[in-house]
């Protein structure tokens, strides 16, 4: 079968290969691959800048297909059905946070990005009914990171005046989708014009370009925000601390920018705010965000999809920040 697989011995730091079909084990599923999207943590892979890296190690966290085989004691009713992959493994039993076994697809174990994939069923979900393969394929982790961020952390209540920054990427689409769902009075942040104007034609009550004086701007036209969910930190965070309103909450899902140089900790504890962390989401989290979406018909962005001969291209493509929404592979 076609895969794509960490290759840190070439210059693109990914390779098109062939490998063998996997064959199902007990208690899992032979998935064939229909599309699978990129991630962050795909492209920070590709850079060398994720632990527990391996060479040969096929990536890809988001996957949607048909179960093609099933293993011993998996129902064959599964067989043909059009499935997504929930691409964590081993939450464990406390849903605050996961456990020091917790692994995602795509590394240290193979991946979506193949032709086929073999997976415990308990991983294994039927797709909504209203979206295509692609967007099938954009849904799992982001669209699990961004509902767990906004309800279980972020407490996300109908009227909440909510920022979403980073606008344009994956997660922060889907978080601006539920917020607007939701009832929420959004925001968001971008550093492309042509994004603030997607989210805009989305219904967001104002976006604000974060490579100019935005937050004193923000600040001014929206009063502060009740819920901020951001995945920057570094030097932005005071600026965050600034725009929440007293008693407001921050959800931070990531650190591109690294860690801060300091913090105004004064605020913090003046504004009686909660800062609070979130990474994807555990096994509930993921079935009632897949229950949210169908309900009520959320379509994940999808920004472009490529061949698997075109890989390089898409991963390239969000190295550089140009998509808006996830960018997909069609695998067949």
């Amino acid at each position: 079968m076609k895969c794509i697989i960490l290759d840190s011995h070439n210059s693109d730091g990914i390779a098109l290969v062939e490998m063998k079909e996997p064959v199902p084990g007990p208690g899992e599923m032979k998935i064939k691959v229909k599309a699978a999207a990129l991630n962050h943590r795909d492209q920070w892979c590709r850079q060398g800048k994720y632990p527990n890296l391996k060479d040969g190690i096929i990536l890809g966290s988001d996957g949607c297909g048909t179960v093609s085989e099933v293993g011993e004691d998996v129902e064959r009713h599964w067989l043909g059905k059009e499935v997504l992959i929930n691409p964590g493994n081993d939450w464990g039993d406390d849903p605050a946070a996961q456990s020091g076994k917790f692994t995602i697809l795509g590394m240290p174990h193979h991946g979506t990005f193949a032709e086929y994939i073999c997976v415990k069923a308990d991983r294994v979900h039927e797709k909504p009914a209203h979206l295509d393969a692609n967007q099938g394929a954009a849904l799992p982790l982001a669209g699990l990171t961004a509902f767990r961020a906004l309800t279980r952390q972020g407490k996300l209540k109908r009227g909440d005046k909510v920022l979403v920054t980073g606008f344009g990427g994956g997660v922060a689409q889907f978080a601006s989708q539920f917020a607007l769902r939701s009832g929420a009075v959004v925001s968001v942040s971008s550093g492309e014009q042509w994004k603030l104007d997607k989210a805009l034609e989305m219904g967001v009550a104002a976006g604000y370009n974060y490579r100019s004086d935005w937050v004193g701007q923000a600040k001014a036209e929206m009063g502060g925000f009740d819920l901020i969910v951001d995945s920057a930190m570094g030097d932005t965070l005071n600026g965050l601390i600034d725009l929440a309103n007293p008693g407001g909450r921050i959800v931070v899902y990531g650190a591109t920018l690294g860690n801060p140089k300091q913090i105004d900790a004064r605020k913090i504890f003046w504004k009686q705010l909660a800062i609070q962390g979130s990474t994807m989401g555990s096994d509930s989290d993921f079935e009632e965000m897949l229950k949210w979406v169908s309900r009520h018909k959320i379509s994940p962005q999808v920004d472009e999809v490529f061949p698997m001969n075109s890989a390089v291209a898409a991963f390239d493509k969000m190295k550089n920040s140009k998509q808006l929404g996830k960018l997909v592979l069609k695998i067949y």
